[in-house]
């Protein structure tokens, strides 16, 4: 700590910075910490990825790069040192999406309505050719988490080579449902967190984007889903259908197609997600994160309702229990 410590002030004193004030921000589930620096009643935001830490700031300058290409709106980055992993950027303020729903509620459908303009914007655009894709292999790993680490904890054992096998089969078979052509950016972790309404911009640069440094080439209707089943605010039903509507209106898709993609992608996601915040209780003692599961849960009760995911609903219901005051009790203490 002491070293990095000293690498921060290095890196600072390169910059205009470095006699700014420094005030830590709400960390989230990454290795990155972030602070915003305030000199001469100006303000920036210090990332600090250390790569011990598996970090790496250069997918989110390249990601940075494509997004500034397509007219949105993330950080402007001033200064960056690539091989100690830190980047100054501008200061977009503090006015999270899931912070002004809760303060203002009123803002809600108005801050939903442009992120979901942001991502019509966006899905006009096919995914830039750097980019991986949003694969097989990658659906495949992320749902495994569910069987490596939720379950696992939950039946006191490891699941045998039958049952994840047979998991394997049937994620393998929904994903291969799921369409690879027409590929778009997708951010990953588009969500009420990760959006700031920018009140003094126009139209969709209104809403200032953090947390894309993961972006692959994918379904459009992914990006859809993170925002829409959000992991840690509620949205309603009533929001949830508008926001889609607004989503379809005057496209091209095949509703039926992409509703179907929409659900498959929802319960990859959702699985996903359940597995990410055991293994952050179980590995890494941020507890809080069990609170989130059981709405992630009903997320993917919903997503498992369309005929699209039968297979895969009826191997859930079958073999994964429910995150009930037990379970999570389970998650919470287990060593």
């Amino acid at each position: 700590m002491r070293k990095r410590e000293s690498l921060v002030q290095g890196f600072l004193a390169t910059t205009p910075w470095a006699g700014a004030t420094r005030d830590a921000l709400a960390a989230d589930a990454s290795g990155r910490s972030y602070e915003r620096l305030s000199l001469n009643s100006k303000t920036a935001i210090l990332m600090n990825a250390p790569y011990e830490a598996g970090e790496d700031v250069r997918p989110f300058v390249a990601v940075t790069e494509m997004l500034n290409g397509f007219n949105l709106t993330p950080p402007k980055i001033f200064t960056q040192d690539i091989e100690n992993g830190f980047l100054l950027l501008e200061d977009l303020g503090n006015g999270l999406f899931a912070r002004l729903c809760e303060t203002t509620p009123t803002m809600e459908n108005r801050m939903y309505a442009a992120a979901i303009d942001v991502l019509k914007a966006l899905h006009k655009n096919d995914a830039p050719q750097s980019l991986l894709p949003y694969d097989m292999s990658v659906y495949l790993r992320e749902v495994q988490l569910l069987t490596q680490w939720y379950m696992p904890a939950i039946n006191g054992a490891p699941i045998s080579g039958k049952l994840q096998a047979e998991f394997d089969k049937i994620m393998h078979g929904a994903f291969n449902a799921i369409p690879t052509q027409n590929a778009v950016l997708v951010m990953r972790d588009y969500h009420a967190e990760n959006l700031l309404w920018l009140k003094d911009r126009e139209g969709i640069n209104r809403v200032g984007l953090l947390d894309y440094q993961d972006a692959l080439a994918g379904h459009p209707a992914y990006d859809l889903v993170s925002l829409l089943e959000d992991a840690r605010r509620d949205t309603s039903d009533e929001l949830r259908a508008e926001m889609l509507a607004r989503y379809l209106e005057n496209s091209n898709y095949d509703v039926d197609a992409f509703m179907a993609a929409y659900s498959l992608l929802g319960a990859q996601r959702n699985i996903k997600i359940i597995g990410i915040f055991a293994r952050l209780s179980l590995r890494d003692g941020k507890t809080h994160y069990v609170d989130l599961i059981p709405r992630v849960w009903n997320h993917l009760m919903r997503d498992l309702q369309h005929p699209a995911c039968a297979d895969l609903a009826g191997w859930i219901y079958e073999h994964v229990t429910p995150p009930n005051a037990a379970v999570l009790q389970k998650l919470a203490h287990s060593t």
